[in-house]
């Protein structure tokens, strides 16, 4: 305990003995860096590392309208049909800093397969329509399903807020799909485990 807070304490329990002290808290960093171990499929000795149990995509440093492919595939992932956007419309902001994937060039979906499975995916989606995220084993059977009830674009009457999390869990998923029946879609905060 810091003599500071140790002195703020028995001040307050002398002065008002009859209410619980009040603590006071410091700010917490908006953001907190993790270690994120690379895949690394060249069979050396070194390769032998585990992956970390769950990883949170950084899109920051894509550029706006940047096809997303195989720039997280250290990572264990590559995309299919995806955009990074900063985007403009207010009706789809972001949950976390100011990029956000989009099923592109073809509208309402967008894809990612794992080059080793995953038990958790998960990612925060704001959506025209109801979205749904859907996972796939190596087969290509449906291992899992998550969606949403309703579109929930930032506007007056909207039944859900924006950026709603859709997640989900199974064995042996190689594969998810977000899609939203052709309508306007925006992922942000990708996550999985493994």
């Amino acid at each position: 305990m810091t003599k500071l807070y140790q002195q703020k304490l028995e001040h307050t329990l002398a002065s008002n003995q009859s209410h619980p002290p009040k603590v006071e808290f410091a700010e917490a960093q908006a953001s907190i860096p993790f270690l994120v171990q690379p895949l690394d499929e060249c069979g050396s000795e070194l390769a032998t590392r585990p992956l970390p149990t769950c990883v949170r995509l950084d899109m920051e440093d894509l550029e706006s309208f940047e096809v997303v492919h195989d720039q997280f595939k250290d990572l264990g992932v590559t995309f299919t049909n995806a955009v990074a956007l900063t985007p403009s419309n207010p009706a789809y902001p972001t949950r976390s800093g100011n990029k956000v994937l989009i099923g592109a060039p073809k509208s309402g979906w967008l894809e990612a397969t794992f080059l080793k499975p995953v038990r958790f995916v998960g990612g925060f989606v704001t959506s025209s329509r109801c979205a749904v995220l859907a996972a796939f084993d190596h087969e290509n059977k449906p291992v899992a399903q998550a969606k949403s009830t309703s579109a929930n674009l930032n506007v007056p009457g909207s039944k859900l807020p924006p950026n709603v999390q859709l997640s989900l869990t199974g064995e042996n998923i190689h594969r998810i799909r977000f899609y939203s029946f052709d309508g306007q879609m925006t992922v942000d905060d990708f996550s999985f485990s493994f």
